[in-house]
């Protein structure tokens, strides 16, 4: 199951502002880079009533699988933990996270996958 629409990032001028004003949290797998929402930059969209909601991008490289297979395979998995584990107490916070993987050769190892995504969440403090 993907991300609602409510919860996915859009747009060219989404993703610079969140590679020009974020806090990087960088694990062995993957990096989280954390913004503060701009329900202006998403005004195009037409998603301002809920541009103040967490929302989450996962970037995931051709460098890590290139089967789209593989790369969508894992984007799931992410999807469905953070739909899974994000009440909706949580979804009120007004941040914008870009996931990106590193190289690496994990597609098949979904749980060291998840837990280093876990961790992650806890240090930036998306969930408590």
């Amino acid at each position: 199951m993907a991300l609602p629409n409510n919860m996915r990032l859009k747009g060219h001028r989404t993703f610079s502002y969140i590679h020009n004003n974020s806090k990087k949290y960088h694990g062995k797998l993957m990096t989280f880079k954390l913004a503060k929402s701009n329900p202006k930059i998403l005004s195009s969209h037409k998603l301002k009533s809920t541009s103040n909601n967490l929302k989450i991008a996962i970037a995931i490289s051709k460098k890590v699988s290139k089967k789209a297979v593989d790369r969508n395979k894992i984007k799931r998995i992410m999807q469905d933990w953070v739909l899974s584990n994000i009440k909706k107490i949580n979804s009120h916070k007004p941040y914008w996270l870009l996931v990106n993987l590193k190289i690496g050769d994990f597609c098949n190892d979904k749980n060291r996958l998840l837990e280093e995504f876990q961790n992650l969440m806890f240090k930036s403090r998306l969930i408590k």
